[in-house]
């Protein structure tokens, strides 16, 4: 028997599905943090600075075991191993160490990041997480939400409030791994930077966004994200009452992302649009 929360059809008790994405998140996570190895094997994907390490394939071979082991009628898109469509209509997006740099220098800014969703999650617009979590085993933390249920931290119920003005705003960010990208990114930084209170670079965007849903950042921005960084965050954020968009019309996609409480996230979109930051790289 299926839910239909928040206008989302679901073919299973949402709440079970959270309790799935956090139990294989914690598992995940507890292998990431236990066995993290002396000795690296490193590769490169979009530049030499963008590294995905054995920890990676690792932590996502087991999510994918944990949850299709559980649903194998679902799909399953993980940032290493690509799209394995399902029959379902559900489909796992799971980034199994957001944050591989700061893994890889032992800086505890990464998490495990598992939601399931609605649609097809390679097309911007197109698709609804609906159960999700980011679990952090560097900052020893939880967040989960489920459509419909609610966003929380450790357990506790988030509710974010009106938030502040953007001068009085703690603003979040990150950049990409190419020259261009990041160029275009510190135009962008520069523009914004004197009219807010102050700007953080954690490392991680699923934590970012967690940080933002319990209060910890204002709002929060990037360009370059790809679903499985953001699929269980950007629901804990909606689901804490704040709002995730993107410029110009645009649904949140690679393009750009951000999110806030809605008083300030339609101030910031206003602003990074003035800014243009949304701009294809010179």
């Amino acid at each position: 028997m299926g839910d239909e929360t928040g206008g989302v059809a679901v073919q299973a008790p949402v709440a079970e599905l959270m309790a799935l994405a956090e139990r294989a998140a914690r598992k995940a996570g507890a292998l990431i943090r236990d066995e993290r190895p002396e000795s690296w094997q490193v590769q490169t994907k979009s530049s030499p600075t963008d590294v995905v390490t054995q920890m990676d394939h690792a932590a996502e071979d087991l999510l994918n075991d944990v949850l299709l082991g559980a649903r194998p009628e679902d799909g399953l898109l993980g940032e290493e191993g690509g799209l394995q469509p399902g029959t379902s209509g559900l489909t796992w997006v799971v980034d199994p160490i957001d944050g591989t740099v700061n893994y890889l220098y032992g800086q505890p800014g990464y998490a495990v990041s598992v939601a399931v969703a609605v649609g097809d999650p390679l097309r911007p617009g197109h698709w609804t997480p609906v159960a999700g979590c980011v679990h952090s085993p560097g900052l020893g933390t939880t967040w989960t939400a489920g459509v419909g249920l609610g966003a929380f931290h450790e357990g506790r119920r988030l509710q974010l409030g009106a938030g502040p003005e953007l001068s009085a705003a703690l603003v979040g960010t990150g950049f990409g791994y190419r020259a261009e990208r990041r160029r275009q990114q510190a135009r962008v930084l520069a523009g914004l930077l004197p009219l807010i209170r102050d700007v953080r670079r954690i490392g991680s965007a699923a934590i970012d966004l967690c940080l933002v849903a319990d209060g910890r950042l204002d709002a929060y921005y990037e360009r370059g994200l790809h679903p499985w960084d953001v699929a269980a965050g950007m629901l804990v954020v909606r689901e804490a009452g704040g709002q995730v968009l993107g410029l110009n019309g645009v649904p949140p996609s690679e393009h750009l992302l951000l999110a806030a409480p809605p008083a300030l996230a339609e101030t910031l979109r206003e602003r990074l649009q003035a800014l243009d930051a949304g701009r294809d790289e010179d």
